[in-house]
């Protein structure tokens, strides 16, 4: 087993043969996990598994007017308006 200051790199048979040793190391940081060598798993804490999930999850149901009035620098972002394509707008004929 490798450990370093913060991955930790163990077999598939280290880790069958003592997985109290690997959930101890998971809370250091991430257990990587290999197969013949190569990476295959990541074990990690469930608190770190939040921090990663939230990380990457956009807000799904956020107004655009939410999204304008955040003043916050991390929520600014480019609006494009998309291009209506077949769609003809013309003003209504009230004759």
């Amino acid at each position: 087993m490798n450990i370093s200051t913060k991955a930790t790199t163990m077999s598939s048979r280290e880790f069958n043969q003592d997985t109290a040793l690997a959930k101890r190391a998971a809370r250091n940081g991430p257990v990587i996990i290999t197969d013949r060598g190569r990476p295959s798993h990541v074990l990690m804490s469930m608190e770190e598994y939040e921090k990663l999930k939230a990380q990457g999850k956009p807000e799904k149901h956020r107004s655009l007017a939410d999204a304008i009035a955040d003043d916050r620098p991390e929520a600014d972002f480019d609006f494009e308006i998309p291009e209506l394509k077949g769609l003809s707008l013309r003003p209504p004929e009230l004759d």
